[in-house]
């Protein structure tokens, strides 16, 4: 059923996003890891290939130029996109013992800024500039990640703005582009993950990317009924997240 789509996953040099394009590539989906790091997509890129064809490209998501370039690249290398995982973040890992971030009141404004540019504007631009493409395939899937964080102790706040807000995001966007045949969800991992950078410790105490599974793939095959859904992987299937948590 995936076979020959196209998939883009920004932020897919390591981590969830690494997790995503390799499950997709098992199944014969072609790649494209867009990363603001082009060493950590290009080896990724190069790790993948013996999975499916892939490719690496510089994205900043931030940048709405350089997203626009970006997806005219994809679509004249292969002629199309199908599939978007918009992963791309800047996340707390408060869970691998990194400090928690500034209070509003001591927050500089670039801090605040920097994260809802990353998180939010990021996923907005990508997501604006893939839907012409996926409409020129006939629909495809757009898959926004979705992460918990909870108001004690404090440091959370700029992080969940942009996830909660994604979450919204995608319930709006899947009525826009419901016609189109385009398929648009939220996904949460549910728990904190120790990716490649964690530190050791985060490592042996916490799981990592692949206790995700199947999931992107998943995501990947849902029907319209699904669009606007927050959703969750959960023994090897997708269940719907209930609004309130996270």
């Amino acid at each position: 059923m995936l076979k020959g789509k196209i998939a883009v996953v920004t932020g897919g040099g390591q981590g969830i996003g690494k997790h995503a394009a390799k499950t997709l590539a098992e199944n014969g989906v072609k790649i494209v890891i867009a990363d603001i790091n082009q060493d950590a997509a290009e080896k990724a890129a190069a790790e993948l290939s013996a999975l499916s064809e892939t490719t690496a490209v510089s994205l900043d998501v931030r940048n709405e130029d350089d997203v626009r370039r970006a997806f005219d690249t994809v679509t004249k290398k292969f002629g199309g996109v199908d599939i978007l995982v918009n992963n791309a973040g800047i996340v707390p890992h408060f869970r691998w013992g990194v400090p928690r971030w500034p209070h509003i009141s001591d927050m500089p404004v670039e801090f605040w800024d920097r994260v809802i540019r990353t998180n939010l504007y990021g996923t907005f631009f990508c997501t604006k500039h893939a839907i012409p493409h996926l409409k020129h395939r006939n629909g495809g899937h757009i898959i926004n990640l979705y992460g918990g964080g909870g108001t004690t102790p404090p440091g959370a706040l700029t992080y969940m703005v942009t996830k909660d807000a994604i979450r919204t995001f995608t319930r709006f966007v899947a009525e826009e582009v419901r016609a189109s045949n385009i398929c648009v969800v939220s996904f949460s991992p549910r728990f904190a993950i120790a990716t490649e950078t964690a530190p050791q410790t985060a490592k042996e105490t916490m799981p990592g990317p692949d206790v995700l599974g199947n999931a992107f793939v998943l995501a990947a095959q849902l029907s319209l009924e699904s669009s606007g859904q927050c959703l969750a992987h959960e023994d090897g299937k997708l269940v719907k997240e209930d609004p309130m948590e996270g």
